[in-house]
Protein backbone atom coordinates (compact mmCIF):
# COMPACT_ATOMS: atom_id res chain seq x y z
CA UNK A 1 0.00 0.00 0.00
CA UNK A 2 1.20 3.51 -0.74
CA UNK A 3 2.83 5.29 2.18
CA UNK A 4 1.26 8.50 3.48
CA UNK A 5 2.36 11.84 2.05
CA UNK A 6 4.42 14.16 4.23
CA UNK A 7 2.13 16.63 6.01
CA UNK A 8 2.09 20.38 5.81
CA UNK A 9 4.76 22.49 7.42
CA UNK A 10 4.33 23.11 11.10
CA UNK A 11 3.76 19.52 12.20
CA UNK A 12 6.99 17.81 11.29
CA UNK A 13 7.39 14.37 9.76
CA UNK A 14 9.44 11.48 11.16
CA UNK A 15 9.44 7.76 10.58
CA UNK A 16 10.14 5.49 13.52
CA UNK A 17 13.67 5.18 12.12
CA UNK A 18 14.11 8.95 12.03
CA UNK A 19 12.96 9.26 15.63
CA UNK A 20 15.21 6.42 16.77
CA UNK A 21 18.19 8.07 15.08
CA UNK A 22 17.53 11.48 16.63
CA UNK A 23 16.73 10.16 20.10
CA UNK A 24 19.35 7.43 20.24
CA UNK A 25 16.88 4.67 21.11
CA UNK A 26 16.05 1.39 19.34
CA UNK A 27 13.43 1.57 16.58
CA UNK A 28 11.60 -1.24 18.36
CA UNK A 29 11.02 1.01 21.37
CA UNK A 30 9.51 3.78 19.24
CA UNK A 31 7.14 1.34 17.59
CA UNK A 32 6.08 -0.21 20.89
CA UNK A 33 5.61 3.14 22.67
CA UNK A 34 3.48 4.66 19.91
CA UNK A 35 2.11 1.58 18.19
CA UNK A 36 1.39 -0.62 21.17
CA UNK A 37 2.06 -4.35 21.15
CA UNK A 38 0.59 -7.75 21.95
CA UNK A 39 2.02 -10.42 24.21
CA UNK A 40 0.99 -13.71 25.77
CA UNK A 41 1.00 -14.36 29.51
CA UNK A 42 -0.14 -17.64 31.07
CA UNK A 43 -1.57 -18.66 27.74
CA UNK A 44 -3.70 -15.52 27.52
CA UNK A 45 -3.20 -12.92 24.82
CA UNK A 46 -2.82 -9.38 26.15
CA UNK A 47 -2.56 -5.95 24.57
CA UNK A 48 -0.50 -2.95 25.68
CA UNK A 49 -1.93 0.22 24.17
CA UNK A 50 0.24 3.05 22.80
CA UNK A 51 1.28 5.80 25.20
CA UNK A 52 -0.69 8.14 22.92
CA UNK A 53 -1.88 8.41 19.34
CA UNK A 54 0.73 10.07 17.09
CA UNK A 55 0.00 13.37 15.37
CA UNK A 56 0.12 11.67 11.98
CA UNK A 57 -2.35 8.99 10.90
CA UNK A 58 -1.11 5.40 10.96
CA UNK A 59 -0.33 3.79 7.61
CA UNK A 60 -0.66 0.01 7.95
CA UNK A 61 1.93 -0.99 10.58
CA UNK A 62 4.11 2.08 10.06
CA UNK A 63 4.43 4.58 12.91
CA UNK A 64 4.92 8.16 11.74
CA UNK A 65 5.42 11.02 14.17
CA UNK A 66 5.06 14.76 14.37
CA UNK A 67 7.47 17.12 16.13
CA UNK A 68 5.52 17.19 19.39
CA UNK A 69 5.51 13.38 19.41
CA UNK A 70 9.28 13.42 19.02
CA UNK A 71 9.75 15.74 21.99
CA UNK A 72 7.34 13.76 24.17
CA UNK A 73 9.31 10.60 23.40
CA UNK A 74 12.51 12.41 24.34
CA UNK A 75 11.02 12.99 27.80
CA UNK A 76 9.80 9.39 28.05
CA UNK A 77 13.27 8.11 27.27
CA UNK A 78 14.88 10.54 29.72
CA UNK A 79 12.58 9.41 32.54
CA UNK A 80 13.26 5.76 31.75
CA UNK A 81 17.01 6.40 31.84
CA UNK A 82 16.50 8.02 35.25
CA UNK A 83 15.07 4.74 36.52
CA UNK A 84 11.33 5.42 36.39
CA UNK A 85 9.08 2.64 35.15
CA UNK A 86 6.97 2.89 32.02
CA UNK A 87 3.85 2.26 34.12
CA UNK A 88 4.71 5.33 36.23
CA UNK A 89 5.32 7.42 33.12
CA UNK A 90 2.03 6.27 31.62
CA UNK A 91 0.17 7.31 34.79
CA UNK A 92 1.96 10.65 34.75
CA UNK A 93 0.97 11.24 31.14
CA UNK A 94 -2.69 10.59 31.93
CA UNK A 95 -2.62 12.82 34.99
CA UNK A 96 -0.61 15.56 33.28
CA UNK A 97 -3.06 15.70 30.37
CA UNK A 98 -5.77 16.65 32.85
CA UNK A 99 -3.58 19.23 34.61
CA UNK A 100 -2.15 20.82 31.48
CA UNK A 101 -5.13 20.29 29.17
CA UNK A 102 -2.88 19.12 26.35
CA UNK A 103 -2.65 15.67 24.76
CA UNK A 104 1.15 15.98 24.80
CA UNK A 105 1.76 17.45 28.25
CA UNK A 106 5.49 16.94 28.68
CA UNK A 107 6.34 19.37 25.87
CA UNK A 108 4.48 22.31 27.42
CA UNK A 109 5.47 25.42 29.34
CA UNK A 110 3.28 24.30 32.26
CA UNK A 111 5.15 21.01 32.61
CA UNK A 112 8.44 22.86 32.65
CA UNK A 113 7.34 24.79 35.73
CA UNK A 114 5.09 22.25 37.47
CA UNK A 115 6.34 18.92 36.11
CA UNK A 116 7.87 17.65 39.32
CA UNK A 117 4.69 18.30 41.29
CA UNK A 118 2.51 16.77 38.57
CA UNK A 119 4.74 13.71 38.37
CA UNK A 120 4.81 13.07 42.11
CA UNK A 121 1.08 13.61 42.52
CA UNK A 122 0.38 11.14 39.71
CA UNK A 123 2.80 8.64 41.23
CA UNK A 124 1.04 8.88 44.58
CA UNK A 125 -2.31 8.27 42.90
CA UNK A 126 -0.86 5.26 41.04
CA UNK A 127 0.72 3.87 44.19
CA UNK A 128 3.91 3.00 42.34
CA UNK A 129 6.38 1.25 44.64
CA UNK A 130 9.30 2.62 42.62
CA UNK A 131 8.44 6.09 43.91
CA UNK A 132 8.25 5.35 47.63
CA UNK A 133 11.53 7.18 48.20
CA UNK A 134 10.09 10.53 47.16
CA UNK A 135 13.04 12.60 48.35
CA UNK A 136 15.47 10.95 45.96
CA UNK A 137 12.91 10.73 43.18
CA UNK A 138 12.01 14.39 43.47
CA UNK A 139 15.60 15.29 42.75
CA UNK A 140 15.79 12.86 39.81
CA UNK A 141 12.58 14.15 38.28
CA UNK A 142 13.58 17.78 38.74
CA UNK A 143 16.97 17.11 37.17
CA UNK A 144 15.50 15.31 34.15
CA UNK A 145 13.00 18.10 33.50
CA UNK A 146 15.58 20.87 33.79
CA UNK A 147 18.14 19.04 31.66
CA UNK A 148 15.67 18.10 28.93
CA UNK A 149 14.17 21.57 28.63
CA UNK A 150 17.61 23.19 28.54
CA UNK A 151 17.92 22.92 24.75
CA UNK A 152 14.23 23.40 23.92
CA UNK A 153 12.55 26.65 22.89
CA UNK A 154 8.94 27.35 23.85
CA UNK A 155 6.43 29.48 21.95
CA UNK A 156 2.68 29.73 22.62
CA UNK A 157 2.95 27.48 25.69
CA UNK A 158 4.49 24.47 23.92
CA UNK A 159 7.89 23.40 22.63
CA UNK A 160 8.49 24.81 19.17
CA UNK A 161 12.16 24.08 18.55
CA UNK A 162 14.94 21.73 19.63
CA UNK A 163 18.62 22.70 19.53
CA UNK A 164 20.02 19.15 19.40
CA UNK A 165 23.74 19.81 19.05
CA UNK A 166 25.09 20.72 22.50
CA UNK A 167 22.23 23.24 22.85
CA UNK A 168 23.89 25.48 20.26
CA UNK A 169 21.69 27.73 18.12
CA UNK A 170 23.49 26.81 14.90
CA UNK A 171 21.56 23.55 14.45
CA UNK A 172 17.81 23.26 15.02
CA UNK A 173 14.95 20.82 14.68
CA UNK A 174 11.95 22.98 13.90
CA UNK A 175 8.67 21.67 12.42
CA UNK A 176 8.41 24.89 10.41
CA UNK A 177 11.64 24.06 8.54
CA UNK A 178 12.19 21.14 6.12
CA UNK A 179 9.46 19.06 7.81
CA UNK A 180 11.34 19.13 11.10
CA UNK A 181 14.56 17.54 9.88
CA UNK A 182 17.82 18.81 11.45
CA UNK A 183 18.87 21.98 9.68
CA UNK A 184 21.04 25.06 10.03
CA UNK A 185 19.12 27.72 11.93
CA UNK A 186 19.76 30.85 9.86
CA UNK A 187 20.50 29.27 6.50
CA UNK A 188 17.97 26.42 6.43
CA UNK A 189 20.31 23.89 4.86
CA UNK A 190 19.77 20.34 6.20
CA UNK A 191 22.71 19.13 8.23
CA UNK A 192 22.84 15.89 6.27
CA UNK A 193 23.32 17.87 3.04
CA UNK A 194 26.29 19.76 4.48
CA UNK A 195 27.83 16.60 5.94
CA UNK A 196 27.51 14.75 2.65
CA UNK A 197 28.94 17.71 0.76
CA UNK A 198 31.99 17.79 3.02
CA UNK A 199 32.50 14.08 2.46
CA UNK A 200 32.28 14.57 -1.30
CA UNK A 201 34.44 17.72 -1.44
CA UNK A 202 36.90 16.65 1.23
CA UNK A 203 36.92 20.15 2.70
CA UNK A 204 34.61 21.91 5.15
CA UNK A 205 36.03 25.24 4.00
CA UNK A 206 35.12 24.53 0.38
CA UNK A 207 31.58 23.57 1.38
CA UNK A 208 31.21 26.75 3.46
CA UNK A 209 32.11 28.80 0.39
CA UNK A 210 29.87 26.74 -1.89
CA UNK A 211 26.78 27.11 0.32
CA UNK A 212 27.71 30.59 1.53
CA UNK A 213 27.50 29.72 5.21
CA UNK A 214 30.07 30.24 8.01
CA UNK A 215 32.68 27.55 8.37
CA UNK A 216 31.69 27.09 12.02
CA UNK A 217 28.14 26.15 10.96
CA UNK A 218 29.44 23.57 8.49
CA UNK A 219 31.67 22.07 11.18
CA UNK A 220 28.74 21.92 13.62
CA UNK A 221 26.60 20.18 11.00
CA UNK A 222 29.31 17.60 10.29
CA UNK A 223 29.92 16.98 14.00
CA UNK A 224 26.20 16.66 14.68
CA UNK A 225 25.69 14.11 11.91
CA UNK A 226 28.72 12.20 13.12
CA UNK A 227 27.25 12.09 16.63
CA UNK A 228 24.03 10.59 15.27
CA UNK A 229 25.95 7.98 13.33
CA UNK A 230 27.91 7.06 16.45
Amino acid sequence: MTRSVAPALGIGFYTAGDAARLLGVPVRNIRRWLGGYNYTQDGEKRRVEPLWEPQLPRDDDHVELGFRDLIELRFVNAFLEAGLGLKTIRHCLDYARQCVDDDRPFSTRRFRTDGKTIFLESANVAGDENLLDLKNRQYAIKTVIERTFKDLDIDNDSVSRWRPYKGKSSIVIDPELVFGQPTTAKYNIPTIALAQAVKAEGSAKAVAMLFEVPLSVVKDAVAFEASLAA
